[in-house]
């Protein structure tokens, strides 16, 4: 495994505030505004990062192309599940990092064309940096935001050289394991 990305604490602080819309309220609401959004908006895909909010989407209908999971929710291990997808891929992500292998399995995903699941032995919220980059313009990536309900990010131009930004400020290596 070789780990491309390490979080900063100053960068962990920064990432704790949603980097895109945060919709407030229950599943219920925070499904509906969604829906709302995706039929509003010109939207190419759906990508999903965390195993509650990509069990709300497919619970509701809107699948992602491509969810990213961990089969943990708020780090404590729950009862992994298998959604509709085409492909199912396994990657190594330790904690506070980024890896190489992540970073080939989402790129390929989102190339493939094909509704893709993602499970994670790690952690998965850093890769949501990864989704925005690589996202096809238009896309939408959602994840959880603990407490408060989701966020979603359009990949944009901006939004993906702001993310591009961040992960400049991440401390980069290849460190093999």
């Amino acid at each position: 495994m070789v780990t491309v990305y390490t979080i900063t604490s100053e960068l962990r602080i920064k990432l704790k505030k949603p980097i895109g819309k945060l919709i407030r309220g229950s599943f219920a609401e925070t499904m509906k505004k969604f829906g709302d959004i995706v039929k509003k908006e010109n939207v190419s895909i759906i990508i999903s990062v965390g195993d509650t909010v990509s069990r709300n989407l497919f619970r509701s209908h809107m699948n992602p192309q491509l969810s990213i999971i961990d089969n943990k929710c708020m780090r404590k291990k729950i009862q992994p599940k298998k959604f509709a997808v085409r492909n199912t891929v396994y990657v190594k992500n330790p904690q506070g990092t980024i890896t190489e292998e992540a970073i080939t399995a989402i790129r390929e995903a989102l190339s493939s064309g094909q509704f893709v699941q993602i499970v994670v032995d790690g952690e998965e919220d850093l890769l949501t940096l990864i989704a925005v980059l690589y996202a096809p313009e238009n896309s939408l990536v959602v994840y959880g935001q603990p407490y408060e309900g989701i966020v979603v990010v359009k990949a944009t131009p901006e939004k993906k050289a702001e993310v591009a930004e961040i992960l400049k400020a991440m401390e980069t290596f290849r460190k093999a394991k």
